[in-house]
Formats: C-alpha cells, sequence, structure tokens
C-alpha cells in the first residue's frame, strides 16, 4: 500500500453507486476493487454495461482508481473487477508495459481526478511476457514496435534468470513488481504515494478461475 503503512481490509458491504463511491483513500478503493472481484468469481456481479448505466455516469467523472493491464482479450478489466460506468479508468498495453503517454494519462488522473489507487494487473500466461523470453532465449530482437514491448519486459526475465524452469510464471510477477516500483518512484507520484494519499498496488489475475490476488511489494 505504498508508504502509508496501511494493509488492505475487506470490505464488509457490497457495491456502491457510481462516483467516488469507494471513500476517497487507498485502503477503501482497494477494498472495493477486490469486493467486485469477488462478487464476479463467485458468479454474483452486480454491475451490467447497459444504456441507464451510462447515462447515470454522464456528469462529472469520479473514479475511484486506474487499473493498468494487458491488452489480453481474457481479461476485461471492468468486468473482473465487476465495476459500473464511471467507476474506474483503464489503460490497457502489452505486458502492462508503461510508456510516457501511460505515465501521462495515470499522472492526470491522479493529479486531476483525485484517484487514490494505482492497481498494475499482470496475469497468468501473458503472451508479452512469453514474447520477451523467447527473444532473449533466441538472442534475437523483433522488429517494429513490438521491440519495445520485448525490451521494457526483458529485465524482468533477467533478473528471474532463462535457465529457471518456471521463467515464464515468476517473470510475469516480477515485471508486475517492477511496474509497480517505477510508478511509485514516478516524478508527479512519488510525492502523493510518500504521503500515503496514493498507493501503488501489483496484482495477478487468475485466466482459470478469475480471482486477483495482491502481490506483495518489491
Amino acid at each position: 500500500m505504498g508508504s502509508s503503512g496501511e494493509t488492505p481490509g475487506a470490505p464488509a458491504g457490497g457495491p456502491s453507486a457510481p462516483g467516488r463511491q469507494a471513500g476517497g483513500t487507498p485502503r477503501a478503493a482497494l477494498a472495493d476493487l477486490l469486493a467486485g472481484n469477488r462478487r464476479f468469481v463467485s458468479g454474483q456481479p452486480v454491475h451490467g454495461h447497459d444504456v441507464t448505466a451510462a447515462a447515470a455516469a454522464s456528469g462529472d467523472q469520479q473514479p475511484y482508481a486506474v487499473v493498468l493491464g494487458c491488452i489480453d482479450s481474457r481479461v476485461p478489466l471492468e468486468a473482473i473487477f465487476d465495476q459500473t460506468f464511471g467507476a474506474i479508468c483503464v489503460i490497457r498495453t502489452g505486458g502492462h508495459v508503461l510508456d510516457r503517454a501511460v505515465c501521462g494519462s495515470i499522472e492526470y488522473v491522479v493529479g486531476q481526478l483525485g484517484v487514490p489507487l494505482v492497481m498494475v494487473l499482470g496475469h497468468e500466461r501473458c503472451g508479452a511476457v512469453g514474447a520477451a523470453v523467447d527473444a532473449l532465449r533466441a538472442g534475437e530482437r523483433p522488429g517494429g514496435s513490438l521491440a519495445h514491448l520485448v525490451d521494457e519486459i526483458a529485465p524482468a526475465v533477467i533478473e528471474v534468470g532463462l535457465d529457471d524452469p518456471a521463467v515464464h510464471p515468476l517473470a510475469i510477477r516480477r515485471h508486475v513488481r517492477r511496474t509497480v516500483h517505477t510508478l511509485r518512484h514516478d516524478d508527479l507520484l512519488a510525492g502523493p504515494v510518500a504521503a500515503g494519499r496514493v498507493a501503488v498496488v501489483g496484482g495477478l489475475y487468475d485466466l482459470a478461475t478469475g480471482e486477483v490476488a495482491l502481490l506483495d511489494p518489491a
């Protein structure tokens, strides 16, 4: 939970209305996200994507979290956290790789919209991490902009070690933690994180069960 020292707690109640429904603190925002994931896993989601929900959220946006995830089609972020229109900001890139546009977008929602929680969500069997593993093993850097994804993920793979038989799943977790670390030390996020107003956390999505598990800080 950043440097605030808070340990995420589990919410006792159900979902709340659109807007800044999570109470404006990192703890409450994370608890609300995870409560939505539990509803999703249990087969009891409450938020649907319908026009009435869109209309209800058509005024000023007041999201309580920003989730950075992978582009994988099996990981629809609003769905797996059971969130309605206006509740969360979503950013998706291959392997949740950062670039200036992604960092600027996160800085905007934290600084201008007052969002207290940033979640970096990786997932099992991530193809982008697999591509980085394959490229490093082959000693061949891919062409085009795919090279940027590989370059950004490669340090996590190298830290785990190509000889490790579990390099792919371990590198997925290491890459999430590295991304969290980078965001916590971002020029415009480090201050709010240090003050405990914003938390940057990492999670891992299980493709088979739909469950999101938090990763320990790096």
